[in-house]
């Protein structure tokens, strides 16, 4: 498998949490809350209570996905290797323009918003495009100096904004201004009109899902992905509530219906006009947090394509200097500030939500085919729970929210599909035979041939990256070793006869002399060392020799004085100057065996290949090679150079 340049890990869990709620806390929250007052009136409280319920599905989906395959481009990453390189394609595609687009439109909020922070200035169109022309080019730059000042100030910006937005809450929930009567008829305008808003709202929710993007670039994605993820949600679904529950409360019906700045005006009203410009400063913020993320994160998927041969190979470099991928960032910033300059933006943002929503019906369709595939090493660290029907669910929801979007939007992105396809067939299908996870599965079902597919050999190389596992001795032994796979009942003398078969011709030893061996070590005391396991191991002549070699026998292996059949055994023959290594081998062993549903997957595994994996990718701790073991496996080598 070819090498590709790989991004530092520079984000923990609070620099998750950050862009996630960053990404989050954006004009879903600022705007449009009087847009969707007018749509369901005092019920709009319960309709962003509903979205954030609706999006779970896919966040789990998300962080399932993210802790199995942490790599650059987030959902068109899991789209194409579960679904193959067209729906890859397409997802890719929809993934970096839809998250382009609601980042032009966040910076486009930026010069909307100054017209309340200056009041007097009569701010028109042009002075708004230049302005967030102005934070595109900033951001551009600092995306490309350093991922990791982006980090740190992400986590600055968003801490300042929940620091406002809980100074809103805190004095705006039990203000004098409050006026119960403002709730009063909450569902006169019915539960169509209270899921058509949670529609609108929806999107609102979708910058949680923006980090499995830079997934790549995260400390031990199992524990920060999920973890920051999972807090970020809780804690913006909380304040998007109690800011609907508050603006409803402090302002007339006449004044919020379709009101796009809401939570400014609603300040102003119990924290006067110092409250209006700290929350016009906020809105700011975070539409600044929202094009900063969505930079850092829209510039991943382009990047990710063109590793993968689905778009020119130069967007995947990465500048020697600082680490990141400068053309993709230039390109990406470059489509905004066009976007920005000659369109407008309103039904671009529809068609970037359709495409959004269908991202998040894709990705549930991800996880119902990884796990149906059965792919050995697909091993999430983190697994959504009540599958299938937590998937299904999502699926549904989505489904019902695109229709909900309306015609120009879904013919929009129609034609945006169609675009994708042709790119497809005139410059992906020429060069891409990758497998995906859809016909491994299909194959799987309709043949019984036993092979082994390329999405099993790149999954198990992410696992090991994403764990940091850098492979000792006992790796490099696993991935070179012999592996008997017995398909019938034998006895421990056929065994033995096997194994000595197997590594004569490896160890240059003669077959009866390894045979006797084996059957003195038997004889001395039985090498069965829990039911169902045994570690034949034996000294041979010579210097500087050690052989592994593993045995699966699935209808059993019949030992004297053993009650129950042994399916898995672990032979080592070393000689003497290796008896250090033998015993730190026996302990790799008994790591192993000891992980969770180990029997369980040996007996499972489709073939060698899956044996051999198993080991590989176990997740004991591997040996910090010494200046003796590196001599030893030098002579090693050496010493089997010589006898060829």
């Amino acid at each position: 498998m070819r090498k590709l340049a790989q991004l530092e890990r520079k984000f923990g869990f609070w620099g998750v949490f950050c862009i996630a709620a960053g990404a989050m806390i954006s004009s879903g929250l600022f705007v449009l809350p009087g847009l969707a007052f007018a749509k369901a009136g005092p019920a709009m409280i319960l309709a962003y209570a509903l979205a954030g319920v609706m999006v779970i599905p896919a966040m789990l989906s998300k962080a399932e996905l993210a802790t199995a395959m942490p790599k650059s481009g987030g959902s068109y990453f899991f789209i194409e290797r579960s679904m193959g390189p067209l729906p890859g394609t397409l997802a890719g595609l929809a993934n970096w323009f839809s998250i382009a687009l609601k980042t032009a439109f966040a910076l486009i909020g930026i010069g909307a918003f100054a017209r309340l922070v200056l009041p007097g200035e009569q701010i028109g169109e042009w002075p708004i495009k230049g302005v967030a022309i102005a934070a595109c080019v900033f951001f551009t730059v600092l995306n490309i100096l350093t991922v990791k000042g982006v980090g740190r100030l992400q986590i600055v910006m968003v801490a300042v904004l929940l620091a406002i937005l809980g100074v809103f809450v805190v004095k705006g929930m039990p203000a004098p201004a409050m006026e119960l009567e403002n709730f009063a008829n909450f569902m006169d305008k019915g539960w169509g009109e209270v899921f058509a808003t949670a529609g609108l709202v929806f999107i609102s929710y979708g910058g949680l899902t923006k980090v499995a993007s830079i997934a790549e670039e995260v400390h031990h994605p199992g524990r920060n992905i999920p973890a920051g993820m999972f807090l970020a949600a809780l804690v913006v679904t909380l304040f998007y509530i109690a800011a609907a529950f508050i603006v409803v409360g402090v302002m007339e019906a006449d004044t919020l219906e379709n009101n796009l700045t809401p939570l400014s005006l609603a300040a102003e009203k119990f924290m006067g006009k110092g409250g209006l410009i700290l929350l016009s400063a906020a809105a700011m913020l975070a539409f600044i947090t929202t094009a900063n993320s969505g930079i850092l994160s829209a510039s991943r998927s382009p990047m990710a394509m063109s590793r993968d041969g689905l778009l020119p190979g130069f967007l995947q470099k990465i500048s020697p200097r600082f680490g990141t991928p400068h053309v993709s960032i230039f390109i990406t910033s470059g489509f905004m500030i066009v976007v920005i300059t000659l369109l407008s933006i309103e039904n671009l943002v529809k068609v970037a939500s359709t495409m959004m929503i269908m991202l998040f019906l894709l990705v549930n369709v991800a996880v119902l085919i990884m796990r149906g595939s059965k792919i050995q090493n697909y091993r999430p660290l983190f697994r959504s729970p009540l599958y299938p029907w937590m998937q299904i669910s999502g699926i549904v929801m989505c489904g019902f929210l695109v229709v909900e979007m309306g015609a120009v939007p879904l013919i929009t992105t129609g034609a945006f599909a169609l675009a994708g396809v042709i790119w497809y067939f005139v410059y992906v299908r020429r060069s891409i035979s990758r497998e995906s996870a859809l016909v491994y599965m299909v194959r799987s079902a309709v043949s019984k041939e036993i092979y082994r597919s390329t999405l099993e050999e790149e999954l198990k190389e992410i696992a090991l990256e994403r764990d940091d596992v850098v492979r000792d001795r006992f790796d490099h032994l696993v991935r070179k070793c012999d592996i008997l796979d017995i398909g019938e009942k034998v006895s421990a003398e056929e065994m033995f006869t096997l194994a000595a078969e197997a590594l004569a011709g490896r160890m240059d030893i003669d077959k009866q002399h390894l045979l006797e061996l084996f059957r003195q070590r038997e004889t001395a005391s039985s090498t069965v060392i829990e039911p169902g396991l045994a570690i034949p191991h034996i000294i041979v002549d010579g210097e500087k020799t050690f052989e592994i070699l593993l045995i699966r026998c699935k209808e059993g292996v019949h030992f004297a004085g053993q009650d129950e059949p042994v399916r898995a055994a672990f032979v080592l023959v070393g000689s003497r100057d290796e008896r250090n290594y033998h015993l730190r081998a026996l302990m790799a062993i008994a790591h192993i065996v000891q992980e969770p549903k180990f029997r369980q997957r040996w007996t499972d595994a489709s073939n060698i290949e899956h044996l051999r994996d198993i080991l590989l990718l176990s997740g004991r701790k591997r040996d910090v090679p010494t200046e003796t073991d590196r001599m030893n496996h030098k002579g090693h080598k050496d010493h089997k150079e010589q006898k060829k």
